[in-house]
């Protein structure tokens, strides 16, 4: 069962989308859970064949329970089913049977010393383990650790950041501690389920913790006595938010140290300068959702933002990079001493090399153009290629794994070419309302998405899945390797200029590696658009799951036979469609572009509807 959220400690299997007996193929997705946030398809990271299913169709468990087998050979599935019962019981009762079995064999030589010896060495702990942040992830990194060892942890509060294969996320502990080890320190990998580090229950038995973490090679990953007691916990964490009323006193400070705050409530409080020192939240464990920053700015809770240097953690610790804390030990500065400039408070590398007096002056915006001394000191100053292989990133080793899954859905591809005399001519008069070119075509696909619902729906084992929403996902190429799909909710039912704002935002903290789950991964079509660069056409790879994605080239001037009957020169660009042929048809794709090339050519102000 995958942590589908930072928050989820159980899911429930809604449908297994594969039976036993049934071929599975990586990326290929197994069943639907429900988390604490929405259903979501789980993929496979394994192809082979499922060999038995542990939980059932509206059945419950903790995240890092086994809910399926699948064996890599066919002939091993009656194996697995015989022995189903047992072999499930075995990873729920390893570690008791574990402990039991050696004072078996050595009681003639001593009776009861041998057993007694393993439970008083091993103390009550709680592992933290490396969650899932997305279904398609298989390891993450651990960017910067929050708290200290020693330092006692809170229920809800923030302990570590991590890179998935989509973003850095903060990731909460469920249960109220002090951190006695840390296991996999900054920098590091570990595998989704695999245990980074270890909390006491009292700061007395910390050490205690701390040397028996040490002694162990291996840990098991499985967490379930801390998922158990998560039941307990929130009751007297909640306790805070049934003081709402006294929250828009705007002398008032509630929140101080590290605010907790859902990445949406932050976005919408610094929209509408909402003071998030003053808002009392009534999300989890007291977290603050949009609802409260909607609700403290009506009641007139606003102000400007807290500047960035008080986002410290309760404990006073600095929030800075690792690259940040790098720098300022090499230049003997100290940290704590420097403002930083990053999100919510976080100290980044040039804060560290402002202070130190070594910031590179001048240095240029990305959307910026290149002053011509610019280009030219650019070109002189070549970085050296690293040396031998290059170990992939997080979300490197993620688009490895989508392309790898491509491979295994038949697809088709049509291109069509669209005259964009209109669509230009449009883009001209709303340019200057910020309206972007993405959000344009997004728009527009969306608009005739409406009336395709084969083009919106997925394949799912021999049935098709139409989905009521049309979200646009268009894909945004990261700076440092890797790739995002941020995605334009319900496309079809915004208006362009809001359509637009949100796709400027959603691109910022793509970049920012700033999106929650559902920014990403809920694309319904995606549109992969590459005609900035002069692209003329392209194909695109088919994302894993997706029904179809669009690939747009370049508007170019083309000489050819106008409608008068004269030769002549107009502009046109080509759009690509891949299309999974297992649902949709070369039919149903072409009805498609053509619809499309009508509305863009001849009804382009629908648009502003």
């Amino acid at each position: 069962m995958p942590a589908l959220s930072s928050t989820m400690t159980e899911g429930r299997v809604v449908q297994w989308l594969k039976q036993p007996g049934d071929q599975v193929s990586s990326g290929e997705p197994i069943m639907v859970v429900e988390s604490d946030k929405a259903d979501m398809d789980v993929e496979s990271f394994e192809s082979g064949y499922l060999a038995a299913i542990y939980v059932e169709e509206g059945d419950t468990c903790n995240v890092g329970v086994t809910v399926g087998i699948i064996v890599e050979n066919k002939d091993d599935i009656d194996k697995v089913k015989a022995d189903t019962s047992p072999s499930n019981s075995v990873v729920a009762e390893a570690p008791t049977s574990t402990a039991v079995a050696p004072p078996e064999t050595e009681t003639p030589a001593v009776p009861q010393a041998p057993p007694a010896a393993p439970v008083a060495a091993k103390p009550d702990f709680i592992e933290i383990v490396m969650p899932a942040l997305s279904s398609t992830m298989t390891e993450g990194k651990v960017v910067q650790w929050l708290k200290s060892e020693g330092e006692k942890v809170e229920s809800g509060e923030f302990v570590m950041v991590a890179e998935s294969d989509k973003a850095d996320m903060d990731v909460e502990s469920f249960d109220t501690g002090f951190l006695a080890h840390i296991s996999v320190d900054e920098g590091e990998s570990a595998t989704v389920g695999g245990v980074v580090a270890y909390m006491s229950k009292t700061e007395a038995e910390a050490a205690a913790v701390k040397a028996w973490a040490i002694s162990q090679s291996s840990p098991s990953p499985l967490v379930a006595p801390p998922v158990a007691a998560i039941e307990t916990t929130p009751a007297p964490t909640q306790a805070p938010p049934t003081a709402p009323p006294a929250a828009p006193a705007q002398g008032e400070v509630v929140n101080s140290g590290r605010i907790i705050a859902s990445p949406y409530a932050k976005v919408v409080a610094k929209k509408v300068g909402v003071d998030l020192r003053y808002v009392v939240g009534t999300g989890p464990n007291g977290r603050i959702v949009e609802a409260d920053v909607r609700k403290a700015e009506e009641s007139g809770v606003s102000g400007a933002v807290p500047d960035a240097s008080v986002a410290v953690v309760p404990s006073g610790k600095v929030i800075a990079t690792p690259d940040a804390k790098k720098i300022a030990k090499k230049e003997k500065i100290d940290i704590n001493s420097i403002t930083g400039t990053g999100n919510f408070g976080r100290i980044t590398a040039e804060d560290v090399l402002k202070a130190a007096g070594k910031a590179p002056a001048g240095k240029p915006k990305p959307s910026a153009p290149a002053s011509a001394p610019a280009k030219a000191a650019t070109k002189d100053k070549k970085e050296a290629l690293p040396a031998g292989a290059v170990v992939m990133n997080s979300m490197q080793k993620a688009v490895v794994q989508n392309m790898n899954a491509s491979v295994n859905v038949p697809v088709f591809r049509l291109t069509y070419s669209i005259k964009t005399a209109a669509l230009d001519d449009l883009y001209a008069k709303v340019k200057a309302k910020g309206v972007t070119m993405s959000a344009l075509l997004a728009k527009a696909v969306a608009v005739v998405l409406t009336e395709h619902p084969i083009m919106n729906a997925q394949y799912v084992d021999n049935s098709i899945l139409y989905r009521p929403e049309i979200n646009i996902a268009m894909a945004v190429a990261l700076k440092d390797g890797g790739l995002m799909t941020p995605t334009l909710q319900k496309a079809d039912q915004v208006d362009l200029y809001s359509l637009s704002r949100s796709w400027k935002d959603l691109v910022k903290r793509s970049l920012e590696k700033k999106l929650s789950p559902d920014e990403y991964n809920s694309g319904t079509f995606f549109v992969s658009n590459l005609g900035m660069f002069g692209v003329d056409q392209f194909d695109a790879i088919l994302p894993p799951g997706a029904p179809a994605i669009l690939a747009i080239g370049a508007s170019k001037p083309v000489v050819g036979l106008q409608s008068n009957g004269l030769v002549g020169v107009e502009k046109q660009m080509n759009v690509t469609l891949t299309a999974d042929h297992r649902h949709i048809y070369g039919a149903d794709g072409a009805r498609f572009l053509k619809d499309l090339c009508e509305l863009l050519e001849q009804n382009v102000t629908e648009l502003l509807m």
